[in-house]
């Protein structure tokens, strides 16, 4: 982890916009990651490049919750299900992870909230399915003590 002062996702934010934009999933919603890191802080398709890998467009980088630069490319992929699984699969490590869940919500929430002014208004429903998902593993691994 590259240490910084720079911000790509602040407490505050989390702690107004999770309960909103994720009330559909009718509990209460954690707002505090289990653990923060440096992040790209917009990893999407548009920002990568290949054959040869590269990245692009990293103005946004800055301390995020573990996890969110693989929460933000499976978000994107949410409406293609095979690219969806593939980011699961090659990303299982931190995605199916305390922090790699709770990293998904955080992208979700921000995904929903830039619906509501059009933006990715076609991944709402994955988006969604997705919360109700994750929502769910976050619940039943907080049960059984995992």
């Amino acid at each position: 982890m590259v240490r910084t002062d720079r911000t790509a996702v602040r407490q505050a934010y989390l702690d107004r916009a999770m309960p909103k934009y994720l009330a559909f999933l009718g509990g209460p919603v954690p707002t505090v990651p289990p653990a923060w890191c440096t992040a790209h802080g917009d990893l999407h398709w548009a920002n990568l490049t290949g054959p040869d890998l590269a990245i692009l467009d990293w103005e946004g980088w800055g301390i995020a919750p573990a996890g969110y630069d693989a929460a933000m490319l499976h978000a994107y992929s949410v409406e293609v299900p095979e690219t969806a699984e593939r980011v699961r699969q090659e990303l299982s490590e931190v995605l199916d992870s305390e922090k790699g869940r709770f990293a998904e919500l955080v992208v979700i929430t921000e995904l929903l909230q830039s619906a509501e002014r059009g933006d990715n208004v076609d991944l709402v429903p994955g988006l969604q399915r997705r919360a109700k998902e994750v929502w769910h593993r976050m619940r039943a691994a907080g049960s059984d003590g995992h």
